[in-house]
């Protein structure tokens, strides 16, 4: 399955900051591959600024099963932890 991570900034962060934010994240979830079940991770960039977008997502493809080690990995405490309050909005989705 694919698991999806919205993210949608708190307007005080600049283009810039969702940048370097971004690139943090990359590093930040890079290890989350060593998960058994977790087959691949993409960290993707809106191209479009606009009020109305958000601004990255998270897509993390692994087996249902995973799921549940994932919930627990340092990765996604951390990731709640640093950026949980620069977020104005996030979705979770999960698809086959």
């Amino acid at each position: 399955m694919k698991h999806c991570i919205i993210a949608k900034f708190v307007p005080e962060i600049t283009p810039e900051e969702k940048a370097r934010i971004a690139e943090d994240v990359e590093k930040l979830f890079a290890p989350v591959t060593e998960i058994s079940g977790v087959h691949g991770i993409k960290v993707l960039r809106n191209c479009i600024d606009r009020p109305n977008r958000y601004d990255l997502m998270i897509e993390i493809t692994m087996e249902k099963e995973a799921l549940e080690v994932y919930d627990a990995s340092e990765a996604h405490r951390e990731w709640k932890e640093k950026y949980g309050s620069l977020l104005a909005r996030k979705a979770i989705f999960d698809h086959e």
